[in-house]
C-alpha cells in the first residue's frame, strides 16, 4: 500500500512539473508573438530614463558614489526580455550602479 501511495505522489509531482514547464514555454512564445505583432505596428520597444551611479573604492574600505546622469535605455513592451529588458522591470529598477 505504501508503494502505491508513493507512486501516486510521484506521478502527481511529475505531471505538475510537466504542466508548469509547458505553461511557461507557451506563455513565453505567446509573449514573443505579441511583441512581434507590436513591432509590426511600430510600438514594440520603448525607452525608460535610468539614473546611473558610479561606485569608486577609496582607502580604508570606503566607497564614493558619483552621479553619472540620466540616460534613456531601450526596453521591450513585453512580459519577458526579448532583446532588451522589459519596460515594466526597468521602471521598477531605474537606478543602475557601475
Amino acid at each position: 500500500m505504501k508503494k502505491a501511495k508513493k507512486s501516486g505522489i510521484k506521478h502527481f509531482l511529475t505531471r505538475l512539473v510537466q504542466f508548469v514547464l509547458v505553461t511557461v514555454v507557451l506563455v513565453y512564445f505567446a509573449d514573443w508573438g505579441l511583441l512581434r505583432l507590436k513591432m509590426m505596428h511600430g510600438h514594440g520597444y520603448g525607452t525608460v530614463t535610468v539614473e546611473i551611479y558610479l561606485a569608486t573604492p577609496l582607502k580604508g574600505e570606503k566607497e564614493e558614489y558619483d552621479y553619472m546622469g540620466e540616460y534613456p535605455q531601450r526596453c521591450s513592451q513585453s512580459l519577458f526580455p526579448h532583446g532588451a529588458a522589459p519596460c515594466w522591470w526597468l521602471r521598477k529598477h531605474a537606478t543602475r550602479w557601475e
